[in-house]
C-alpha cells in the first residue's frame, strides 16, 4: 500500500505538455485542503509523482512551495509531511475568518439585491441536500461556495482578496467538522439570508459572528466528540 494513502483514481492525471509546477502545487494543495492527505502524513516524491503522471522535479517543487506557505513539513532525514496544525493555528485563523465574515455580512445586506438573495438560497438548498445524502465533500465545498457568495455580494474587493487569503485554511479546519456541525450549519445560513434579505445588516453581522464561532467551538471540541 502507498505511504500517500490516496483513494485508487481519486487524483486525475495531469495534462501535458506545458509548464506543471502550478499544477502540481495546486493538486497537491487541494488534496491537503480536502484531508485527502491527511495531517502528518509522509509524503513521498515518487509516489505523488507516480499518481499525477509527472516526474519527481515538479513535485519536489510544489513540496518546497507548500513548505514555505506552512502546509508542509520538511523534516532532514526524513522527508516531507503534511502540517500538522496547533489548537493555537487553528484558533488564530478562525478568528481572523470571523472578522472578515462579519463584516462581509454587514456589507452583503447592505448591498444585495434580490437576484444575490437567490443565489444563497440555491446553494442552502444544495447543502441541506448534500446533508441528507451524508456526503461530507459535497457539503465542505457547498459552505465554501456559500461564504464565497456572501462576500461576493459584500462587493469590498480588498476584503475579498484578504478572505481568499484564508479561505483555503478554513476549508482544511472545517472539514473535520462538517459532518458534527450538520444540518445546523445549513439552519444558520437561512437565518443570514433572511437578514440579508431584510437588509439587516446588525442582525446579519452578528448572526455571521455566532455562525463562524460555531465552527471555531466546534473545531476544537473535535477530539471529545
Amino acid at each position: 500500500m502507498l505511504s500517500t494513502g490516496l483513494p485508487h483514481g481519486a487524483v486525475p492525471r495531469l495534462e501535458r505538455p506545458g509548464p506543471l509546477r502550478d499544477r502540481v502545487y495546486e493538486a497537491l494543495l487541494e488534496l491537503i485542503t480536502t484531508r485527502a492527505l491527511q495531517p502528518g502524513q509522509h509524503l513521498v516524491e515518487s509516489e505523488l509523482a507516480g499518481h499525477l503522471g509527472v516526474s519527481r522535479q515538479p513535485v519536489r517543487e510544489a513540496l518546497q512551495r507548500l513548505n514555505t506557505e506552512g502546509w508542509v513539513d520538511l523534516r532532514p532525514a526524513q522527508g516531507a509531511f503534511v502540517h500538522e496544525p496547533t489548537e493555537e493555528e487553528a484558533d488564530q485563523l478562525l478568528t481572523v475568518r470571523t472578522l472578515l465574515e462579519a463584516e462581509a455580512a454587514r456589507l452583503a445586506a447592505s448591498n444585495a439585491d434580490s437576484k444575490g438573495v437567490r443565489a444563497l438560497e440555491d446553494i442552502l438548498a444544495e447543502g441541506l441536500a448534500a446533508v441528507e445524502a451524508d456526503d461530507v465533500d459535497a457539503a465542505v465545498a457547498l459552505n465554501a461556495r456559500f461564504h464565497a457568495e456572501v462576500m461576493e455580494l459584500a462587493g469590498n474587493a480588498v476584503l475579498a482578496e484578504l478572505a481568499a487569503q484564508v479561505d483555503r485554511r478554513v476549508r482544511w479546519y472545517y472539514t473535520p467538522v462538517a459532518r458534527q456541525r450538520g444540518e445546523q450549519s445549513w439552519i444558520e445560513h437561512r437565518e443570514l439570508i433572511a437578514a440579508i434579505a431584510a437588509r439587516d445588516e446588525q442582525s446579519a453581522t452578528r448572526l455571521m459572528r455566532e455562525h463562524t464561532e460555531h465552527t471555531r467551538r466546534s473545531y476544537h471540541a473535535r477530539e471529545d466528540s
